[in-house]
């Protein structure tokens, strides 16, 4: 079979526009016999909309076989083997590793997509804060932060921001608190920061200056796009039964 311009111009924007972990969740739901349409809205309006237009211009949309072995082929390019680097926070900075804080303001500053994080909860003296509240500031960083409500909102204190100051402080951002399910308060003690969808920080810290200081902390930071893009879609599945925007 042969496939004119048009169509193998379609598919290299395909690949380029998908990420390998789109690609691999539209595979996989493909392959288990889910409709098209029901399949691309797991990538939200806007994408699954773009997403359709180019597999359609690419002759895939009526050709099932054909669609899952480009979806396969774009995971493809995507996939390298991932690079794990433990970081350690120690009081006296006796660690002998990478440190904790340092690796993750320096992900944090060289963002130029996207930084998504999720913590416990934030107090001011937090260098992190500082940073964070910075790239949020900047109109091409898109900034997503999930937060406990119990721990930023009740006992409110100085040295602590609720999540409506954490929405004012940084107004370019999206801000997400946890809500009530089935009768109970939801917790929010999941601990990462994600980076430009190639980079992820998982940590045991939370945005203090304590955590960042005088505790023993660990984290590993993750250089793998599958992975991190994984992690980033979970917590957007999540969204609509565990969180709340914060206005």
């Amino acid at each position: 079979m042969t496939h004119d311009a048009g169509e193998i111009a379609a598919c290299r924007e395909l690949a380029a526009y998908l990420t390998g972990a789109e690609a691999t969740q539209v595979g996989a739901r493909l392959a288990a016999g889910q409709p098209l349409s029901k399949v691309l809205s797991v990538l939200g309006q806007q994408r699954g909309s773009r997403v359709r237009a180019l597999l359609e211009a690419g002759g895939l949309d009526t050709d099932r076989a054909r669609m899952l072995a480009v979806l396969a082929a774009v995971e493809g390019v995507h996939l390298r083997p991932a690079r794990i680097t433990p970081v350690w926070t120690s009081p006296g900075h006796l660690s002998g590793s990478g440190r904790l804080t340092s690796s993750i303001h320096r992900y944090v500053t060289a963002a130029r997509e996207s930084v998504i994080c999720s913590t416990f909860n934030f107090q001011r003296s937090s260098a992190l804060w500082a940073v964070l509240s910075e790239v949020a500031a900047r109109p091409e960083v898109t900034v997503r932060i999930y937060m406990d409500t119990a721990a930023a909102d009740e006992r409110p204190a100085a040295w602590k921001p609720t999540t409506t100051d954490v929405a004012r402080a940084m107004p370019g951002a999206a801000v997400f608190r946890t809500v009530a399910w089935e009768g109970s308060q939801v917790r929010n003690h999941a601990k990462f920061i994600a980076v430009d969808h190639q980079f992820l920080v998982v940590m045991s810290a939370n945005f203090s200056r304590s955590a960042e200081h005088a505790n023993v902390e660990l984290g590993m930071v993750i250089e793998d796009p599958v992975i991190t893009q994984s992690v980033e879609m979970e917590m957007a599945s999540l969204e609509a039964g565990l969180y709340e925007r914060v206005s």
